[in-house]
């Protein structure tokens, strides 16, 4: 018989336990060693993939209207409706906020003279080494 043990009564001996020991210790290795490498493939993935947020923020808001111009458009019945809606509200906002626009954009340019002015007045005024 090959293979097999002359005395069926004996026990097998140490080296098939510590095969199969060995065996199930290199098994956890390799899944450990399979694990690491999935995760460092994750990690690289990921790292490559990366969004600016600034882009992210502009989509979020590209969708934000797409969504709100569906819903006009649901809401009057058809995307033309919708749409003379939303350049009607769109109008009305810019013609309250251009005037207040106009103000801050003087009194910031306003406020630039002045603090150009005052520099040269104190480097004009301080001594030059």
């Amino acid at each position: 018989m090959v293979g097999g043990h002359l005395d069926p009564s004996s026990a097998p001996d140490d080296r098939t336990e510590a095969l199969s020991q060995a065996e199930a210790l290199d098994f956890k290795e390799v899944q450990a060693d399979v694990r690491e490498a999935y995760e460092r493939g994750r990690r690289d993935e990921r790292a490559s993939r990366r969004r600016h947020p600034i882009f992210m923020t502009l989509t979020f808001v590209a969708a934000i209207c797409g969504v709100a111009l569906l819903a006009l458009a649901a809401v009057n019945g058809s995307f033309s409706a919708g749409g003379s809606v939303a350049d009607q509200n769109l109008s009305a906002a810019v013609n309250q906020a251009e005037p207040q626009v106009r103000d801050a954009a003087s009194q910031a340019g306003q406020s630039l003279r002045d603090a150009g002015q005052a520099a040269k007045a104190k480097a004009s005024g301080s001594p030059t080494s």
